[in-house]
């Protein structure tokens, strides 16, 4: 991810992704939007890694504390607001568009509930709704891996590569999590029942 995103330093409008965008790379929001998320996206993931060790949990609830308040303002203030202008210009046609849209805007409610149930001191409730909101940031890493592993086994054209990959991106991470989530449920009721 990191790689991917230096090479944007130059801030130049015909490398990488910005290739296939050429139709909307003179619309100042989008290009706004584009490089706001790029370039902070970043500290949405690296923040939200923090924010599942059990050793910063116990030993430094001040850093647990200020890294998930950096998670949470990038996405609710900085990445919401950039990637759903992007959304609406994505590639993929309606399909992908929409699968973007929706993705963005669960990604905004699971973080906004994170922190809501955090506030009203319900922590069961804040640790699934973080689950699920960082399921939907390392979409950002699920996206490109789909990628790989698609046009390792077949030859999709890229518009319809990106429809599903715009799907596939974040559909199975949301799926995963709830499982997860579920499974730890399951495992309090069972530990519940044999105390």
């Amino acid at each position: 991810m990191l790689l991917g995103i230096v090479r944007y330093i130059p801030m130049q409008d015909n490398i990488g992704f910005l290739k296939f965008k050429q139709d909307y790379i003179h619309i100042i929001p989008w290009k706004i939007a584009f490089y706001t998320h790029v370039f902070s996206v970043i500290f949405a993931l690296l923040a939200g890694l923090t924010q599942f060790s059990s050793f910063i949990l116990k030993e430094h609830r001040r850093v647990h504390k200020i890294m998930g308040k950096i998670y949470a303002y990038d996405i609710l203030f900085i990445n919401f607001p950039a990637a759903f202008i992007m959304a609406i210009y994505a590639n993929g046609q309606l399909p992908g568009k929409t699968a973007f849209l929706v993705l963005d805007c669960l990604w905004f409610w699971f973080t906004y509930k994170a922190v809501a149930e955090v506030r009203r001191k319900n922590i069961k409730a804040h640790k699934e709704y973080m689950i699920r909101s960082y399921a939907l940031t390392l979409s950002a890493v699920t996206l490109r891996t789909w990628k790989i592993i698609i046009l390792g086994f077949v030859y999709v054209d890229p518009l319809h590569l990106y429809m599903i990959d715009a799907w596939m991106g974040f559909v199975p991470n949301l799926l995963l999590a709830e499982w997860l989530i579920r499974r730890k449920r399951a495992a309090n009721k069972k530990a519940i029942a044999l105390s």
